[in-house]
């Protein structure tokens, strides 16, 4: 996928998200910015929870089918906080391709290193 493709497609993702927020009573989301970011994180936080409730993590219960379509409305709820987190941090889409490949190279670092 070349980088206009993937960089349109994550300007998209940030527009619909921003357009939502705008739609948004937002009466009692926190004021400061370091509010909002801790209540974005503890909205990731339990959207993974419901994300890993998708799956059949307890051991000592009957697995149920593993439902991908409802796993994959949980992913895309934790993108939504992902995505307007990074809106309330100034993080544009070139922002986040940049902070991810740092890091990404760390973690290969770290990997070749006996991480």
């Amino acid at each position: 996928m070349s980088k206009e493709i993937s960089q349109d497609r994550l300007d998209t993702i940030f527009k619909l998200q921003k357009g939502l927020s705008e739609m948004m009573n937002l009466d009692r989301y926190p004021k400061d910015s370091e509010g909002r970011i801790s209540a974005l994180s503890t909205a990731i936080m339990h959207e993974a929870v419901e994300l890993q409730r998708t799956t059949n993590w307890k051991w000592w219960k009957t697995p149920a089918k593993f439902d991908v379509s409802d796993a994959r409305e949980e992913l895309i709820d934790i993108w939504h906080f992902v995505v307007q987190a990074s809106l309330e941090l100034n993080l544009t889409p070139d922002d986040i391709v940049e902070e991810y490949k740092k890091k990404n190279e760390i973690n290969r670092d770290r990997q070749r290193n006996g991480y």
